[in-house]
């Protein structure tokens, strides 16, 4: 049996880091006078890459110099680094979806920079579920919103885009991966202040995964499978 691809992302849809993240990030940002507030991140900034946080915020409070800013990202990095490596838990359900789930090729598509990744997933002990099969957007050099790192895994991954199941907790990977044309399921924790995105599959709980993946395997792939297996056995036929 055909089984899609599972591409997840990191933070917020395997582990529970951006709480940590969104204060590490107020403290340094903070520091170098660019306003914001751990409840930014959360809300309007959430899943977004850092640098863009940056530009956004110095278009509303002015430019800060590039070694300052330079210096408060690595000194925000290495805090974050060691945080993550001691206080970092899972999103409930995460471990026990992969487990149900583990027949299925994974992998992880993140914005982060691959050695947070390795950090979390190492720290919570999910790194056995994905060895290796990490897309970080540094990497690639190409980020979400964007489709480009999603269509970067696929490919590296050897599945076409159509074949793929992006699992997502931010807005706007549920979008890139929307765009990319793959089947995206956004893990909406927040669903009274947050809107799943037309053409998405929201869930509220990671505990809902591998019932609704399962359910689009059998639905979409082996649906298709049995379509295939029937046009050659009617070409067959002909040719005979």
């Amino acid at each position: 049996m055909f089984l899609p691809l599972l591409l997840f992302d990191c933070d917020g849809t395997l582990v529970d880091s951006e709480p940590l993240l969104a204060e590490e990030m107020a403290i340094g940002l903070n520091a170098i006078g660019l306003p914001f507030a751990v409840s930014d991140y959360m809300g309007e900034f959430r899943g977004a890459r850092f640098r863009r946080i940056v530009a956004e915020l110095q278009k509303r409070h002015g430019e800060v110099a590039a070694d300052q800013l330079n210096i408060m990202e690595s000194a925000m990095r290495a805090n974050l680094a060691e945080r993550l490596a001691s206080k970092l838990t899972t999103i409930p359900g995460a471990r026990e979806a992969l487990n149900q789930l583990s027949a299925y090729p994974s992998a992880v598509v993140s914005n982060g920079p691959e050695n947070k990744i390795r950090t979390a997933l190492h720290t919570t002990g999910l790194s056995e579920h994905f060895g290796e099969r990490l897309f970080s957007g540094y990497t690639a050099n190409c980020w979400k919103p964007e489709p480009c790192l999603h269509l970067h895994a696929a490919s590296i991954m050897g599945f076409a885009a159509r074949d793929c199941i992006a699992i997502d907790d931010a807005l706007i990977g549920v979008q890139a991966a929307l765009e990319a044309g793959m089947t995206v399921i956004h893990l909406n924790r927040f669903p009274d202040a947050e809107i799943t995105p037309e053409g998405a599959i929201m869930i509220s709980s990671m505990h809902q995964l591998p019932t609704i993946v399962e359910h689009l395997t059998r639905q979409q792939w082996d649906a298709n499978a049995s379509l295939q297996a029937v046009a050659a056995k009617s070409t067959t036929i002909k040719g005979a």
